[in-house]
């Protein structure tokens, strides 16, 4: 198990690569093939400032409300290609991250210290 400390390291990480992903990889076209990993990676961010564990700011998202939401943004993430029809040009990023938004929180410890401690 992934614990929810290691977790929001990730969060933060990979929010970053996300949203540098489009100009690193060259589609940074004004499409939505770019504008889908930025506003995921700033949805992550957002998400993880808010989110109650080590690295949450505000706290006030339970742990398994955030993980079903990476769930939830990983799915999107990965069928992104193909539902905003960009998949004839770039496809692979955003199904590797779809899968680690999807395959990350099914390995994570679904409480954090914090969580722990108001049980």
């Amino acid at each position: 198990m992934i614990p929810t400390r290691i977790h929001g390291i990730i969060d933060y990480l990979v929010a970053v690569i996300l949203i540098l992903a489009p100009f690193l990889l060259g589609f940074a076209d004004g499409s939505a093939a770019q504008w889908t990993p930025i506003l995921v990676g700033i949805t992550t961010i957002f998400v993880s400032l808010f989110t109650r564990y080590e690295l949450g700011v505000v706290r006030v998202v339970p742990m398994a409300a955030h993980l079903a939401i990476d769930i939830a943004t990983g799915i999107l993430l990965l069928a992104s290609p193909w539902l905003f029809g960009f998949a004839d040009r770039i496809w692979w990023p955003h199904v590797l991250f779809g899968l680690l938004y999807i395959v990350t929180p099914l390995l994570t410890q679904r409480r954090s210290p914090q969580d722990l401690a108001r049980s």
